[in-house]
């Protein structure tokens, strides 16, 4: 291969004047190189088998110039002509046999193959570029687009007496009835319009380049050897039929797929029902050719390079019905689900008012009742739905009178495992309702709207599911089929029918069942209709995906027209979130940023999760505030209990403030003696720097670099994340900065880095003496949380507090991120050091979100601080404060939230250096209990900060809807801080998701660094 490369090399310096470095690129036939010149431009020689035709190469030379001259946006490469201008030319190559050899203008880029994330929107970026590929194509005329050629759709014959090549009998019977449904469409086939076609737009003839700022683009379409005239319409389903292979979304991505052709070049209904079935045939063609290929060479891995995913996906094809994929197919265009379905629709509408009432009376008076995320509590806990709210469901709207459950609605109390879409509780769920719910009492007679034939007739036993259940198929006038489904009937009434029972309109043919036999609901009917049926069976999804509900809703419609009701009295109205961004926009300062560039909307909150208002569940492994978890029952009785109440201030008695302070100390070093509460961390540490100033008569603070303190003007002058920020105007002259004690980023790592870091406080010392002032006192988190997730080196905190104290100065613990049981095996960061602070400062844990701080001190400085000037903050030790205040710590207790931090912590700090030791990206995990930074670089010798690849990593994540945050002076660190409730499933989610996507933005990163590949 060496001294071929070498001739080929001379043969392209010779005739197409390229002097370049060769290197071999996969091809199944011909002798594929890279070029590479000395000023980095790149090329392609492609030297074709012996006896290729001249007429080939030429075709595939004309191909490429064609584009080029109709479309140069189309990213196709350009052919480079020899140096007297041939597009091509006849080469002897090394033993003097003459080749066919042409050039091609290198694409930046990777292959599809290796790209990961495949997301949506580069799918259909890419569905354009196939429609301009078309187009440009369209006019393209060359003999040798009539040959004959395997991979035509049109002539696929010869698998049937290849297909015995499988040796799999389930394989080969897949293969013998697609290849069977591909007989019955090839007249259709037959009849679309023909042009000339790329005919292999597989996964490695696609290019994806990433840009500087790890955007990703389509950036070629290469390997032409394929091109034929044939129908347009099989371009996308060739594409399609390796879009699909190992995609978490393989139907969505082929929408997203025919939306982005459709843009550009609109497709009509025959087209877009033909894309699935093609899309099979494809890879029914892929698979059979495979196996004869490596019968007859069992040692070349190129010709099975796509037969596992292919087989992968055509054994799990038949989850996605025909007539439900052409209909995703048709919707993704804009086109009506099926022509039937239009009709029925029109019917319906033009029927309504005319149909008999279903529930045996008008509904026209009956009131509506929320059960959407946005309006309801119900479940309590979104993930279990009890017995009794079930039972209760709605109980409030209308006691004793008909109600009507909204189409449409997005509800979280579908909580059987049969609703969730993946492994993890957290996992996405089916949420919106595609049915009208009519709330009425058990054995209320039910009627049938219009003639129909029982298609379907079960029962039911699990709980939450329907009990009875009987599906009803009707004809309109001009012969179209829908069908009706009606939920949650008694189990007496439905065993009285059989599938192919006529039921007359107005029939009371079955009645509302019980708690007992309708799934254990409160009674009532659930009313759904499909106008698309086949593929449905006799398991109708009466809940659809929020992400898929837009094809649900088309196949399903709201059936208010069957209740003669118009369809805007019974349907959801969702929040507009378009309004909503707009209007803080227009109110909101620029700097009250939203998190991710895509922001979250959440309506419901339960321990370690977050719901959206369409029910998506995302697990919160970001936020420190909700300590013992979002919605706490018993923090939301203990604050409705007070407010029924009273809520007053310091200035009066109470028990709730002197038992928060119990409560509080109880935890603390008993040398810490004295209270004082406050509304948050920031106002506490506002008067922290005030009890040390009264205390030491000094105004000079020491504080550590990358700090964050609060953002009250004097908690701002502390915080050097903020005052070092460009605008933030420097430290002032009375605060100096140590370096922060960083065993990985710092400047020192061995056995004495502790006494080395806490040295520093000497030469801030000796700097506050020279410009003539006085120590009041030294600030820290107590492992500092915005620096990176710090864990400083043991005795670091001792040292410093003893320097700080020699020169008469206060140590205040700033433990707003550490406290209350978040190390696990430590109640406070300050206890892990050894340390004892003059000053413990406490804010958002300590509510649960309720705006509540604290600061403990000895009596020392509070007795200092009692000067004659009144302390009193209006809202800080309110009687509703105190109240929720004590009740956080005794669920921490009482729960065994802190053992928790410190299991689930460990279990996660374990995945997480199993995840460092499989990913580069990875240079340091750190972490006690549930205070974890992962530390990303672009280089473990260097530890340089990979800052966009952590950006990229947690904005991923947010997609897969998990949420963490970055930090650390180059914001490459991984934040994780969920709530205490955090449990050992949420922890495997959590790994397995950041494993996936921190392969991702290793690849991408690497795509960056080598400007990828042609």
């Amino acid at each position: 291969m060496t001294s071929s490369m070498q001739h080929w090399a001379r043969t392209l310096a010779d005739t197409w004047g390229i002097e370049a470095e060769l290197s071999p690129l996969p091809g199944e036939f011909d002798l594929n190189f890279l070029a590479t010149a000395r000023d980095g431009r790149r090329a392609v020689l492609k030297v074709m088998r012996a006896g290729c035709s001249t007429e080939f190469v030429d075709l595939l030379t004309a191909a490429h110039r064609h584009i080029g001259r109709h479309d140069p946006t189309v990213p196709a490469p350009r052919v480079l002509p020899t140096r007297a201008g041939e597009p091509w030319r006849a080469c002897p190559d090394a033993d003097g046999e003459s080749r066919l050899a042409w050039v091609l203008a290198g694409l930046d880029g990777t292959t599809w193959a290796a790209v990961q994330p495949r997301s949506l929107a580069l799918i259909t970026e890419l569905g354009g570029h196939i429609a301009r590929l078309d187009q440009a194509l369209a006019g393209f005329a060359h003999p040798g687009l009539a040959r004959e050629l395997k991979w035509d759709l049109r002539n696929v014959d010869w698998v049937g007496s290849q297909c015995g090549d499988i040796a799999d009998p389930a394989r080969r019977a897949i293969v013998e009835r697609i290849l069977a449904r591909g007989t019955e469409l090839r007249p259709a086939l037959m009849r679309q319009p023909m042009a000339p076609i790329h005919n292999d737009l597989n996964d490695h003839n696609i290019l994806v380049a990433t840009d500087e700022d790890g955007a990703r683009r389509i950036s070629g379409l290469i390997d032409f050897g394929d091109v034929i005239a044939g129908p347009v319409v099989a371009e996308l389903a060739i594409t399609g039929a390796y879009l699909v292979l190992d995609h978490p979304a393989p139907e969505r991505a082929l929408a997203a797929l025919v939306a982005g052709y459709h843009a550009v070049s609109p497709l009509n209904e025959a087209q877009a029902d033909l894309i699935w079935p093609l899309l099979l045939l494809r890879l029914a063609v892929s698979v059979t050719n495979s196996a004869m290929m490596q019968k007859a060479r069992p040692d070349d891995p190129y010709v099975v390079v796509s037969q596992a995913p292919a087989w992968r996906f055509l054994e799990r094809a038949h989850a996605f019905p025909d007539a439900l994929m052409a209909a995703r197919l048709r919707l993704a265009c804009g086109l009506p689900a099926s022509e039937a379905a239009t009709r029925v629709g029109h019917w319906l509408d033009q029927s309504r008012g005319s149909f008999a009432p279903v529930l045996g009376t008008s509904l026209d008076g009956a009131p509506t009742g929320a059960l959407s995320v946005v309006a309801s509590t119900t479940p309590r806990d979104p993930f279990r739905m009890t017995a009794a709210e079930a039972q209760d469901v709605g109980a409030a709207f209308a006691p004793g009178t008909a109600w009507l459950g909204l189409y449409g609605e997005p509800r979280l109390i579908y909580t059987d495992a049969a609703f969730r879409l993946g492994p993890h509780r957290g996992s996405d769920r089916r949420t919106v309702h595609l049915g009208i719910d009519v709330f009425m009492p058990a054995g209320t007679a039910v009627c049938a709207p219009l003639d129909g034939v029982v298609e379907v007739v079960e029962y039911r036993d699990r709980q939450l599911d329907y009990g009875g259940m009987v599906i009803l198929a009707h004809t309109t006038p001009a012969g179209d089929r829908f069908c009706t489904l009606f939920g949650h009937l008694s189990r007496g009434s439905v065993a009285r029918l059989a599938p192919g029972q006529r039921v007359a309109r107005g029939d009371a043919f079955a009645a509302l069942g019980a708690p007992e036999e309708n799934g254990g609901w409160a009674p009532h009917l659930h009313l759904q209709l499909a106008l698309i049926t086949d593929g449905l069976g006799h398991d109708w999804p009466g809940v659809a995906d929020p992400d898929d509900a837009d094809l649900w809703r088309a196949i399903c419609p709201n059936p208010a027209a069957l209740l003669n009701l118009p369809d805007a009295r019974v349907a959801y109205r969702p929040l507009d979130t378009g309004a909503i961004s707009a209007m803080r926009r227009a109110h909101f300062a620029t700097n009250l940023r939203l998190s991710y560039a895509e922001p979250c909307l959440f309506m419901r909150g339960w321990r370690t999760h977050l719901f959206d208002e369409w029910g998506h569940p995302y697990l919160d492994a970001y936020n420190n505030v909700p300590h013992v978890g979002h919605a706490h029952p018993r923090l939301q009785a203990v604050a409705a209990d007070q407010l029924l109440r009273l809520n007053s201030n310091t200035r009066y008695l109470h028990p709730a403030q002197v038992e928060f302070a119990a409560a509080l100390l109880a935890k603390l070093p008993p040398h810490l003696t004295h209270v004082f509460f406050v509304n948050s961390g920031s106002e506490a540490n506002e008067l922290a720097l005030r009890l040390a100033r009264t205390r030491t008569g000094g105004k000079d603070m020491i504080v550590a670099d990358h700090g964050y303190h609060g953002n009250t003007t004097g908690a701002i002058d502390l915080s050097a994340y903020k005052f070092n920020r460009p605008g933030g105007g420097g430290a002032p002259d009375w605060v100096q900065i140590v370096p922060v004690a960083d065993t990985y980023r710092g400047a020192y790592r061995g056995t004495d880095a502790a006494e080395r870091y806490a040295s520093a406080v000497d030469t801030a010392l000796q700097r506050i003496g020279a410009r003539g002032g006085r120590l009041a006192g030294f600030i820290a988190e107590t492992f500092p949380s915005v620096a990176g997730q710090v864990i400083p080196p043991a005795g670091y905190l001792n040292a410093v507090y003893a320097r700080i104290r020699a020169a008469g100065g206060v140590c205040i613990a700033d433990e707003v991120q550490t406290g209350l049981g978040r190390l696990g095996e430590f109640y406070w960061g300050f206890e892990q050091q050894a340390a004892r602070p003059d000053i413990v400062v406490l804010g958002k844990p300590l509510g649960n979100g309720h705006p509540l701080g604290a600061v403990v001190t000895t009596a020392e400085v509070a007795h200092a601080f009692d000067n004659g000037i009144e302390f009193f903050s209006t809202f800080g030790g309110s009687t509703l404060s105190c109240r929720v205040g004590t009740e956080v710590l005794r669920i921490v207790d009482d729960e065994g939230l802190q053992q928790n931090a410190r299991v689930t912590g460990d279990r996660l700090l374990a995945g997480l250096r199993h995840l460092q030791s499989r990913h580069e990206l990875v240079g340091d995990v750190r972490g006690i209990g549930l205070f974890i930074g992962v530390d990303l670089v672009t280089d473990r010798a260097t530890r340089t900060p990979a800052t966009r690849a952590a950006d990229q990593v947690k904005n991923r994540l947010r997609e897969e809807r998990i949420l963490i945050g970055t930090e650390g002076p180059a914001d490459n660190v991984l934040k994780i801080r969920p709530p205490l409730t955090i449990e050992p499933d949420d922890v495997d989610h959590l790994l397995e998701t950041l494993d996936r996507v921190l392969g991702e933005a290793w690849a991408q990163a690497g795509t960056c660094r080598n400007g990828g590949t042609p």
